[in-house]
This record gives structure tokens, sequence and C-alpha cells, in this order.
């Protein structure tokens, strides 16, 4: 009978059922202190095993308040061209149309009322103005519109390899203006992609600017794969295809159009500065605007991971050694029988012993 209660009382789990939820909560406590807002455990396993990670650029890898720095007239002055340009961009809520609109205001351009105005994702806008039919967008849209830039074709690769973003404007069919709007990259993003290099990840820029400026920009920070013009919708796409290869894929967005590439990552971490869609398709939050908080967030998932494995070893190692022991593996030899009450002490100890590794937690520090 003796035997029979030590078993049961050293053979309590208490210290296995306690071994990853009290390590989760210290865990998650102490990287919501640091800023990082882990939303479930699962993520915190995903993460040690990421391989590879994916950057937006507009408003993550930069600030995301860009500036007009260029206007060009080829069919009217610049403040013409600059008005018509805010003008159809006055309806849109795209960062580049705030930076158009912006300019516009400062210089005390008048708007004026558009008509039949369209939205073409990820590539620009249509519109009437004053009879006139007007687009405005990337070089991807007066292609498809067929009007002709090779008249300004050497004037564009040089704006474009100073990472500067072009958006065409055509009247009527025919080139009429140019505007270069920059953008400028956030403090700390050149630090963070250093150290997710340094810890072995493989980093990518996705954006939907053009080859040039894409590269420019992630010459900068030090990025050496660019996936660039890259529409909204197509975003999730070039994210399955990494994951077809057996990549575990993280994705840094901050946008309303980053929301199915952060659903489709095998991680999503979004900034907290930006919009509420993605903050609510993220995986973990980085409420600080500071890409560092990446390194900080998959280095305390691999911390945190290590303290549940000791404390799982801490429970289980408890259980095989005293079971037998309770059980009277070394009575025959020399007649030791371990009492309950030093079995119930020894339980107590490892459910202890599991706590306070999991309150050390409190005590660490991020990269």
């Amino acid at each position: 009978l003796t035997v029979f209660i030590t078993v049961l009382i050293i053979a309590c789990p208490c210290s296995l059922g306690l071994a990853v939820p009290t390590a989760v909560m210290a865990g998650t406590g102490r990287a919501a202190e640091r800023g990082i807002i882990i939303k479930n455990a699962k993520s915190l396993q995903i993460a040690r095993q990421i391989k590879t990670i994916i950057f937006d650029k507009t408003g993550t890898l930069t600030i995301g308040k860009p500036k007009v720095s260029d206007v060009f007239g080829y069919a009217g002055s610049e403040d013409e061209i600059l008005k018509l340009c805010a003008s159809l961009e006055n309806k849109s809520e795209h960062p580049l149309a705030e930076a158009v609109v912006e300019a516009a205001n400062a210089k005390g351009i008048s708007l004026t009322e558009v008509e039949a105005f369209e939205a073409v994702p990820g590539k620009g806008l249509i519109g009437k103005i004053a009879g006139g039919n007007l687009l405005l967008g990337s070089r991807r849209l007066m292609e498809e519109k067929g009007v002709n830039l090779q008249s300004v074709d050497e004037g564009i690769k040089k704006l474009e390899t100073q990472g500067k973003t072009l958006m065409f404007l055509a009247k009527d069919g025919k080139l009429a203006g140019l505007i270069a709007v920059r953008d400028t990259l956030k403090e700390f993003s050149k630090a963070a992609i250093d150290g997710l290099k340094k810890m072995g990840k493989q980093v990518i820029m996705l954006t939907g600017d053009n080859q040039r400026t894409a590269q420019a920009i992630a010459g900068e920070v030090g990025i050496a794969r660019v996936l660039s013009e890259v529409l909204p919708q197509d975003k999730q796409d070039e994210i399955k295809k990494l994951q077809s290869s057996g990549n575990k894929v993280a994705f840094v967005g901050d946008g309303i159009n980053d929301a199915p590439a952060l659903t489709q990552a095998d991680l999503g971490i979004a900034i907290g500065s930006g919009t509420d869609v993605a903050i609510e398709a993220g995986d973990i939050i980085l409420i600080r605007d500071d890409l560092r908080d990446v390194i900080s967030a998959l280095d305390i998932s691999n911390y945190l991971l290590r303290k549940i494995k000791q404390n799982l070893f801490f429970s289980f190692f408890y259980n095989s050694l005293s079971i037998p022991i309770a059980a009277g593996l070394l009575y025959p030899f020399t007649g030791f029988l371990l009492n309950p009450l030093i079995a119930g002490a020894a339980m107590a100890a490892s459910s202890v012993s599991v706590v306070l590794n999991s309150l050390l937690i409190r005590s660490y520090k991020s990269l």
C-alpha cells in the first residue's frame, strides 16, 4: 500500500502540465514588454523554423511618407502637370497620391474635378479633366495603353537608379509629364537586415516598383534579392512559390495590400503603425516602428522554445528517476522504500523547478 501511494504521488504530472503554459505566459509577457505582441503559441514554434524573410518596401523598409522630388512637363508647364496629377490623385488613398497632393497644396495649386475616375490596382489611375483623357501611373500602365516613352528613356533610367518611383502622365494617348517621388528609409532598416543575415536568414524585398528603383533601394539596405513589379494581388502567389521549395517563409508588411501575403506566409509579422487589416492578419505584431524588433521576435522565440524543452526535461527527469525508486527498485538490495512524504516533496520540487525556470524568462534581454 505504501509503495502504491508513493508511486501515485510521485507520478502526478503537475510539472508536465506546467512546463509549456508557464513558459509561454512568461515569454509572451516579456515580449510584450519589448513591444512585440505574439498572438499564439504556434507562432513561437514556426518562428524558429523560418529560413526566408520577405519585406514589403513602402511603409515597411521605408517611412511610407514619400515626397515629390521632380516634376517634368513635356506638354505643359510643371505646375500644369502637377495640377492634373494632383487632381487625379486626390481621389486615391495611396501614399504616393498623398505626396502628389501635398506638393500641389504646398504650391497653392487649386485642383480640378475629375470625371470617369477609375483606379487600376497596382498600376495607376484613369480619368477625364476638361474633356481630356488622362492616364497617370506606372510604366506598365503606359505600355498597356500604348503610350510611347522612348523619348525620355534615358532620363527615366537616371531617376530610377536614384531609387525614385516614377509616375507618368499621358493626355489623349501621348506622354504629357512625369513626376518622381522619393521615399526615405527607416532609421534602423539596414541594421535589421544586417542582423538577419548574421542569423543566416535569406532576406528578400517585395515591391511593386520597377526593377531599377527596387534595386537602388535594396542596395541601400543590403538586400541582394528583389522581387519587383509585383502587383498587390500577386504578392500572395510569390510567397507560395517560395514555400513550394520547402522554405518556411516570414513576411513583414504594414498595408492593406499586404494582408493576403501576411496570411499566406508561415509567419506574418505586421508593423503596429500600419493598417488595422494588416495587424489583424499578422501572427506577430511589432508595436514599435523599429525593424530590429523582427530580430528580437525571432530570437525570443528561439529562447522560449529552449526554455520549454528545459521544462519538459525537468518534468520527465523527475518522473523517470523517481517512479522506479518509489516502486521499490532499491528495496531488494537495500531495504529502502521511499516515504510518501518525501515523494510529495519531490513532486512539489519538480513543479517549483519548472515554474522558477519559466520565471527566468523575465530576465531575458533581446538582441
